[in-house]
């Protein structure tokens, strides 16, 4: 998975200003998110494979702002590296990139999973 702790994936109480600390936003928010970067991380590696440097950027900033805004920092500073990569320019960045955004995207799943369980 990640270096990143599953306890520390999300910043709760970053996600909480925003939705009161009503749990069943939070879980409403989660599941949004999570199909969004599952979309996404879907997206980002097709377009690695046939390298288009807007259309990466643009999914990478999105990843990122999503990210930022359930405070998931981690993953949102992975892929604001990520959205300064062209990835017809550096295949082997574009690779590592796309390898930690899903290593940290794995282990912000498994926070969402477990609170969604609780």
């Amino acid at each position: 998975m990640s270096d990143l702790a599953i306890d520390e994936a999300i910043d709760l109480a970053h996600l909480e200003r925003y939705t009161g600390g009503d749990s069943h936003l939070n879980a409403e928010v989660f599941q949004l998110f999570s199909r969004h970067c599952l979309e996404t991380l879907g997206k980002l590696e097709r377009i690695s494979r046939r390298p288009e440097r807007k259309a990466w950027r643009e999914a990478a900033h999105s990843l990122k702002g999503a990210a930022m805004g359930i405070g998931a920092f981690e993953l949102a500073f992975a892929a604001g590296d990520a959205e300064a990569i062209d990835p017809a320019a550096a295949p082997d960045r574009t690779a590592n990139a796309l390898r930690t955004l899903q290593a940290r995207s794995q282990v912000v799943q498994a926070f969402i999973e477990a609170y969604l369980a609780a």
